[in-house]
């Protein structure tokens, strides 16, 4: 299988790399930036729609609460960059806030953030890719007819670029990122300039549509509560910024520096982007609607179920340049595309976090080891598959995943800067410098404003949205830590048993003696290559097994083993019911009865083929038996291989393989190994 594999897997991901050649694929910040903050600076093209969709519920008049709400945010923005800039410098590894809160709170509280970052990771997938294709739909209405097909096939394309590695893939996201940001720039840039300076009115496409409230002339609690769900929803803007603090290990050197730099230029540029859409968006009298087929009108009549509410950002781009103008294709298409690789923020942070939980025996060990690209293979398959299920399950629809978002976010947020605090104190205690004092006492300071904030903000979540979706978010969280607390336990627990001991114990005794036995099933070349081997090894006893199921064919065998006057003593043993494993389970079992000292040791002929296909014809009740025998206590087993001529003939094409050379490699010359010089002189 693996032959079949091979050449498709190269041609999709890339040659594999070697392990030397890891430092090669450390990123500059003009890379990292894309690839670490693409998300939150993508987030800016769906968090403004969201406040905006939440206040429409009190009508257009409630509209006007929408500065404020983006006020509120950009501070809880800069605030949150300002607290991970210290996260980054103290804990550079890479464990982000699971090894703040795991370091300074407890294990259990670091498995609490884990489990939250996991599953926000997830969810940025879902949520990024599900927004990209309802952007995209705006331009060519087929994205939006088959918006989960769509979806999946992208979060498939993704997965095959993060295979590759994690510097092509950077690579390849630079400049769609690039071209948004420019493009929101220049568009606020261009707003501003037509309203400001040349004083036109821009109308956006629904600037004369009118909505229904669900809720009209909302005021007291019920209005605080209402602009509280819209600023939750506007602190989507914020997701993915800590997947920095967990990326630190693939900047390149000084790693905390480039990661804090690349921290602020990602709070700047996403700030000011959201208070400029915001603005764009009051301006143009941009009208949104949660259910905008009745409560969206135009002309008095409702729009109906046909109708396709267009994003804040291709509603105000349309109301700046034009419809179907060039800049506003260009802007939609790069959106769609920047939303679309914005999920790449979780294909670095989640296999990373995955592979340091492994690390901690929280996961399963495969998550810790790179794949032939370097890149931890095995996370991003992970990821890509529960991110496609959870489209497919709410059908690709952005506003209903969103409903999801946040909450562990600001799970991790809250337990990582209380983490830093406590990191500070402890640090405070031993430190006599005053100059490094004075600056923990800075970083102490903004790390506890940082997780007041975050924590209300979670209080604010938790209450406004718990019974719009943000319990299955949570739920999403227990799942994830009573997984990870049960693989830990079993990990112990088998560490535990398999520990060495420092004194004498009963795996250091030889056994009394050794029973071997050979399996036999009919006279033939592996059979008598396996007694040979048998006949080697130093046993007390040795003995020929077979399983008569067939009279005939059991009879001609003893036959044989006579006129060949094998000196090994064959037993038959009876299976009325034409069973193979149970009989012999049965009869190794007996023996380890009657001499629970002994050892036995079963020998198995086996056929070794070319072909996958091949395989399946051959050596299956091998395998039964050895996964039966494996259970049993005392017993060795031992396969004995003997190579057909298909396995000579697929040796032979795995080495013309391993001797191909790519094309252009002639005139590229061979590789020459780190710190090695060729000999040879052009």
């Amino acid at each position: 299988m693996s032959k079949l594999t091979d050449v498709p897997k190269r041609i999709l991901i890339g040659r594999a790399l070697r392990s030397d050649r890891l430092g090669e694929t450390l990123l500059p910040k003009r890379i990292a930036l894309p690839v670490f903050a693409s998300d939150p600076l993508s987030s800016v093209a769906y968090a403004p729609g969201e406040v905006l969709l939440v206040l429409s519920i009190a009508g257009v008049s409630a509209y006007h609460f929408s500065p404020w709400i983006a006020v509120a945010v950009v501070v809880l923005m800069f605030t949150v960059v300002a607290s991970y800039r210290q996260n980054v410098h103290a804990y550079p590894s890479g464990g982000g806030d699971y090894e703040v809160a795991g370091t300074n709170l407890g294990p259990r509280a670091g498995l609490t953030v884990a489990s939250a970052l996991l599953v926000d990771y997830v969810l940025t997938v879902a949520v990024s890719i599900s927004s990209g294709v309802e952007n995209l739909g705006s331009a060519v209405p087929f994205v939006v007819e088959h918006k989960v097909a769509c979806a999946v096939g992208i979060i498939v394309l993704l997965t095959l670029m993060n295979l590759r590695g994690v510097k092509e893939s950077g690579k390849l996201f630079a400049i769609p990122t690039y071209v948004f940001v420019t493009g929101v720039f220049l568009m606020i840039a261009w707003g501003a300039f037509r309203g400001v300076v040349l004083d036109e009115t821009m109308a956006s496409p629904t600037a004369d549509y009118e909505i229904k409230p669900e809720h009209e002339g909302l005021a007291g609690f019920a209005l605080v509560f209402l602009l509280l769900r819209a600023f939750s929803s506007g602190c989507a803007a914020l997701t993915g910024v800590e997947a920095i603090s967990n990326g630190v290990p693939a900047f390149r050197k000084p790693k905390s520096r480039n990661a804090a730099t690349t921290l602020a230029m990602m709070g700047l540029l996403a700030v000011t982007m959201f208070c400029g859409i915001i603005a764009l968006a009051m301006a143009t009298n941009v009208h949104m609607a949660e259910n905008p087929a009745k409560d969206l009108f135009h002309d008095g009549v409702p729009v109906g179920g046909d109708y396709v509410q267009h994003p804040v950002i291709a509603q105000v781009a349309a109301a700046v340049f034009g419809e179907d103008t060039f800049f506003f294709v260009l802007l939609a298409a790069a959106t769609a595309l920047v939303l679309f690789l914005a999920a790449n923020t979780a294909y670095n942070g989640f296999p990373l976090l995955g592979s340091i939980l492994a690390q901690d025996r929280y996961l399963p060990r495969q998550l810790h080891t790179r794949g032939d690209r370097l890149a931890f293979s095995n996370g991003i398959v992970l990821l890509a598959g529960a991110a496609a299920l959870l489209v497919w399950v709410y059908g690709a629809d952005s506003t209903r995943l969103i409903q999801l978002y946040i909450v562990g976010v600001f799970v991790a947020f809250t337990l990582s800067q209380t983490g830093m605090v406590r990191h500070w104190n402890r640090h405070l205690r031993t430190e006599t410098d005053r100059a490094k004092r004075r600056h923990m006492l800075r970083s102490r300071a903004i790390n506890a404003f940082g997780a007041f904030f975050t924590g209300l903000v979670l209080v604010v979540v938790l209450v406004t949205k718990f019974t719009h979706g943000a319990w299955v978010a949570l739920l999403g969280m227990v799942i994830f830590y009573a997984t990870m607390s049960a693989i830990r336990r079993h990990y112990d627990r088998v560490a535990d048993e398999i520990a060495a001991p420092e004194g004498p114990s009963d795996d250091m005794v030889r056994p009394s003696r050794v029973h071997s036995i050979v399996l036999v099933s009919k006279i033939h070349r592996p059979t008598l290559r396996a007694l040979a081997y048998a006949k080697l090894m130093r046993t007390d006893t040795l003995e020929a097994l077979s399983v008569n199921v067939d009279a005939a064919e059991t009879r001609a065998l003893n036959a044989e083993w006579e006129r060949r006057g094998i000196d090994v003593p064959l037993k038959v043993l009876d299976s009325p019911y034409r069973e193979i494993t149970r009989p012999i389970i049965e009869y190794v079992k007996n023996l380890r009865r009657e001499s629970p000292r002994d050892a036995v040791s079963v020998i198995i002929p086996e056929y070794v083929v070319g072909h996958w296909y091949e395989q399946l014809l051959h050596n299956q009740s091998a395998l039964r038996l050895k996964g039966r025998l494996l259970f049993t206590p005392g017993v060795m087993v031992t396969s004995v291989p003997y190579q057909l001529q298909s396995s000579e003939a697929a040796k032979k094409r795995a080495r013309k393989r391993s001797e191909w050379n790519a094309p252009g490699s002639v005139r590229r010359g061979p590789a020459v190994e780190p710190g090695k010089e060729s000999s040879k002189q052009p």
